[in-house]
């Protein structure tokens, strides 16, 4: 990478990270918000300005098509720019910016005959990879690779009631667009964890997703007074609630798997009153499968339990999951190649945290790259990858991006 390509790319995320800005360096671009919209404008100019053609699908992902050679299939390229409340600025969004800019270089490569590329070039912006404002996560991929439905998805509302569809009108950016072939995918990403900076790897060549299991609870209750009220006579949906997430905590320990409540909505939130519905999210996460479904079904039983304990109605409204898999084993060799040539500190790692990539695998050769997350703080304002190891993994994502543009992957 030439000094002058390194710095318009630090620049131009300077600029991006303006979008949606919070004094502290951190970003708050949930999906769809006007934060997000702005965002997404901002990035079409930029990639207008470069080449490209600017696409949106009837789910809202963003498409940034070079197209050096009509009728050529393409290779995606991209992560998500959308983010969590007070979150980091390189969550997702690095993966994005990266990959139009080593889209741009090897368009202008091409174009000029430096290089020779038997696909065209398409970065792409998944729309609500976060699945904060609208669950489920990672809905823009799961429409694009037919796991969720489309109408089902654009019908999903937010807690103000507002749905996907709505969101998107409001910001002109739903489209019609159908989006040409492709043959691979490559996506590149922060670690979201410490062990890379901490045992002094530069680019992650990732192995393997780790199995999820996310449920979506409605705990049903009656709303009562809470000093009047006898305790027999309660069916407290908070505390339903609260079983179900101790319960996720214990089986975590005893099955020595990862789990987490993220969201936690009660109604009618009052100190006053017993609490007569509430809805959260509970996930559980691990390396082994056999770990991750007894866990599962131990869970399950405990779900039983807490209802009966409380005297309340679960209900789960929603069940995401996917398992272990790996990423394809000729896209792993070709970036084990491009990082040896690189002489770039390397590791094989497994993702804990979910991607785009996650469902894009499934339906296409998919190259997966982390570089280091600064202590593995992120999704949180404080989020830091330094801009050497952001230059790396440019560096790495155009040699990589290039041989599989020149079809050596699928």
């Amino acid at each position: 990478m030439t000094q002058q390509h390194g710095s318009d790319f630090l620049d131009a995320f300077a600029q991006m990270s303006r979008n949606g800005g919070l004094e502290s360096g951190g970003v708050e671009r949930q999906a769809a918000t006007e934060a997000d919209g702005l965002n997404r404008q901002w990035f079409a100019g930029w990639l207008t300005a470069r080449g490209a053609t600017v696409h949106y699908d009837a789910i809202g992902n963003q498409f940034g098509l070079f197209e050096h050679t009509p009728g050529a299939p393409y290779v995606l390229v991209g992560s998500h720019m959308d983010s969590q409340p007070r979150a980091g600025r390189f969550d997702g969004a690095y993966g994005v910016l990266a990959g139009a800019h080593a889209c741009a270089e090897l368009f202008r490569a091409a174009s000029s005959g430096e290089v020779e590329l038997s696909r065209n070039l398409c970065v792409v912006n998944w729309f609500n990879e976060e699945g904060c404002r609208f669950k489920p996560s990672m809905m823009g991929s799961s429409v694009y690779t037919g796991k969720r439905d489309l109408q089902e998805t654009l019908a999903i509302r937010d807690t103000a009631g507002v749905s996907v569809r709505e969101a998107l009108d409001a910001l002109g950016q739903r489209g019609g667009d159908v989006i040409p072939e492709a043959t691979a995918y490559v996506e590149l990403h922060i670690q979201q964890g410490k062990s890379m900076e901490e045992d002094g790897y530069t680019i992650g060549l990732v192995e393997a997703t780790w199995g999820v299991r996310k449920y979506e609870f409605q705990v049903l209750g009656e709303q009562a007074h809470t000093g009047s009220t006898l305790i027999e006579d309660r069916r407290d949906a908070l505390l339903g609630a609260s079983l179900l997430i101790t319960a996720a905590r214990r089986i975590a320990l005893e099955h020595d798997v990862i789990t987490s409540c993220g969201e936690l909505l009660i109604e009618p939130n009052s100190p006053v009153a017993v609490a007569r519905e509430a809805r959260l999210v509970i996930d559980l996460r691990s390396l082994d499968a056999e770990r991750l479904t007894a866990a599962d079904e131990h869970f399950a039983r405990e779900v039983e339990e807490a209802a009966r304990a409380a005297n309340v109605e679960i209900q789960t409204v929603n069940r995401h999951a996917w398992d272990v898999l790996e990423y394809a084993p000729e896209g792993l060799a070709l970036a084990q190649e491009v990082v040896t040539e690189l002489d770039l500190p390397h590791t094989r790692i497994m993702t804990l945290a979910g991607h785009d990539s996650t469902n894009v695998k499934d339906v296409l050769p998919t190259v997966m790259l982390f570089v280091p997350s600064h202590k593995g703080i992120t999704h949180n304002e404080f989020e830091f990858t330094s801009d050497e190891d952001m230059l790396a993994g440019l560096d790495m994502l155009t040699a990589t991006l290039r041989r599989v543009a020149q079809g050596e992957l699928g």
